[in-house]
């Protein structure tokens, strides 16, 4: 009797189901939905991608996600962020949770701002931007700490797994995964890209083969190149042939530069195919996708180096090396640094930045106080008392070492 209103509970049950499962059955519920008008095509396009695959619904996904002020968006943020990755469109990704952030701000809603965030945080993290992503994470938690809501995770699992802290990330997904089993595919696929940073391929393929078994939208897609490269590495040949296949299926018909050099330098792996990793760089060149670029060099580096091209390989593995270390990718620093040595190079340790001890918000809190903001000024973005904030300044002297706000002005955090 209300076809709008029919379509839209359907979507909020579509939103509920990719977040806590069962999205296959309310999919197949939503074939029944009353037709819409034309105008609101985003629950046919989310019904044929999952039925269908991206090749029939990228024609209908396409025009939603090249809009960041589709209203769409407005009411369902959560949606945005997962079909982005779905898309592979890492422009939408940035700006869709950059908008939301505004929307938050501006109306001061607490429901919308921490989301928005958190999308933010997220992109942030795959753009390399892992400063930027720590203040969102810190201030979205201080917000569902303030309010009582549930905290969102996801970006801390993401930026955990890249930022390739062995231990640390370890802790995070166990406690995780201890408090709720809803970011148990957040977490396959975070654990599958660390463990491919440290180089322990037998646990990045087991990880990366339950991300992409659950058939989650966007985990599932995210975790198809952390396949490909363990797989290839374990020597499991047919198993990287096939996620191949499935990446490219979702990658040629979005596509996107991120989506076309992710599928690229995959491709180049299972191959052995030179041109494969120099059209990847080609695609992310100038990217917003710097993680992947510093990837695409760093693979591209391996296999020159394999090929005996020693000075070649050096180049490339300079640039991923470089680009590692200025985003704080640790632990494929450490791998190009290796393969660099390999080829003859000399690596100059790097300094550890000064805030390297520092919780989230203790490096949030030390980034305001350097910029000049008082304890009351802080207290008030964070949600907490000036005294509570001049604790975390206790602890934050203590932990580098100094004693006063102005010596935090001179460090490097």
């Amino acid at each position: 009797m209300d076809p709008a209103w029919s379509r839209a509970c359907y979507l909020d049950a579509i939103e509920m189901g990719i977040l806590i499962g069962g999205l296959d059955d309310i999919v197949a519920a939503a074939k029944s939905a009353p037709p819409g008008d034309g105008s609101d095509v985003l629950l046919d396009a989310i019904v044929s991608l999952v039925t269908d695959g991206h090749r029939a619904a990228l024609p209908l996904l396409r025009p939603l996600t090249s809009d960041v002020g589709h209203e769409q968006w407005t009411r369902r943020p959560s949606l945005a962020l997962i079909l982005a990755a779905e898309v592979w469109d890492f422009d939408f990704l940035y700006d869709i949770g950059h908008r939301i952030v505004e929307l938050g701000r501006r109306s001061g809603s607490f429901f919308t701002l921490p989301i928005g965030l958190s999308m933010a945080a997220a992109a942030s993290v795959h753009a390399g931007d892992f400063r930027a992503a720590m203040e969102m994470i810190s201030e979205g938690a201080a917000i569902v700490e303030a309010t009582g809501a549930s905290p969102l995770v996801y970006p801390s699992i993401h930026l955990a797994g890249l930022r390739g802290r062995k231990q640390e990330a370890t802790e995070l997904f166990d406690r995780v995964l201890a408090a709720s089993q809803l970011m148990t595919i957040s977490v396959h696929w975070a654990t599958s890209a660390l463990n491919n940073g440290l180089a322990d391929y037998p646990a990045a393929l087991a990880a990366a083969q339950r991300a992409v078994a659950s058939r989650d939208l966007a985990n599932a897609g995210l975790a198809l190149p952390e396949l490909i490269e363990a797989a290839v590495r374990c020597g499991e040949h047919e198993q990287a042939a096939a996620a191949l296949r499935s990446l490219t299926e979702r990658t040629q018909a979005a596509g996107t530069p991120w989506g076309l050099g992710v599928k690229a330098y995959a491709r180049g792996m299972v191959t052995g195919d030179e041109e494969s990793y120099r059209a990847a760089i080609e695609h992310l060149d100038g990217s917003r996708a710097t993680v992947y670029r510093a990837r695409a060099h760093l693979l591209y580096g391996e296999w020159l180096r394999r090929e005996g091209r020693r000075r070649e390989a050096r180049e490339r593995l300079r640039q991923s090396h470089e680009l590692f270390s200025d985003i704080g990718m640790e632990a494929f620093a450490t791998r190009a640094a290796g393969e660099l040595r390999a080829t003859g190079e000399r690596i100059r340790p790097r300094a550890n930045p000064a805030g390297d001890g520092l919780t989230v918000q203790e490096v949030h809190i030390a980034r305001l106080v350097a910029g000049g903001e008082t304890s009351r000024e802080i207290a008030a973005r964070l949600f907490i008392s000036p005294r509570t904030v001049d604790a975390h300044l206790r602890n934050i002297f203590r932990k580098l070492g100094i004693t006063s706000r102005r010596q935090l002005r001179d460090l490097d955090l």
